[in-house]
């Protein structure tokens, strides 16, 4: 018998039971007792499913745990593995900015320091062509002034 048909026929010993005035009632006390001890021997088979049932849920449970922590260990490992490589990338193309930023801040210089000294050339070579050019204006003004030679 299960325990439920057990409970059951409990009551129904309860329920065929005299009534006395006071809300009493008086039950065949060796037929409740077969009931009781019946009870008993049902039980632990009962008892042992529930144990069953609640082993196996922390069993569950437990293993759940496990693979959620695993799954929440694993998730952080690759969110941290992801804030490395943007910090990576973002380090790399800082770096790859600044580099930029001097080879044009460079180029700028040199560009100017070029043109700076090519002009520098030039004036000089200017002064020179011109300093040169006063000189053969005053040789050949210096030239017409003197006297004509005699071509015989």
């Amino acid at each position: 018998m299960t325990l439920d048909e057990l409970l059951e026929e409990f009551d129904e010993v309860l329920d065929s039971g005299i009534k006395i005035p006071g809300k009493k009632t008086v039950v065949d006390i060796e037929k409740l007792r077969a009931v009781v001890d019946d009870i008993r021997l049902n039980i632990p088979s009962e008892i042992k499913q529930a144990r069953g049932i609640v082993a196996d849920r922390t069993e569950i449970i437990t293993t759940a745990k496990r693979e959620a922590d695993g799954i929440i260990r694993s998730a952080d490992e690759r969110a941290k593995a992801m804030v490395a490589e943007q910090e990576i990338v973002k380090l790399a193309q800082e770096k790859a900015t600044e580099i930029i930023s001097n080879a044009q801040t460079k180029s700028r210089e040199m560009r100017k320091a070029a043109q700076d000294f090519v002009d520098d050339i030039m004036r000089r070579a200017d002064e020179g062509l011109s300093a040169n050019l006063g000189e053969i204006r005053k040789t050949r003004a210096a030239l017409h002034t003197q006297v004509p030679i005699n071509k015989d």
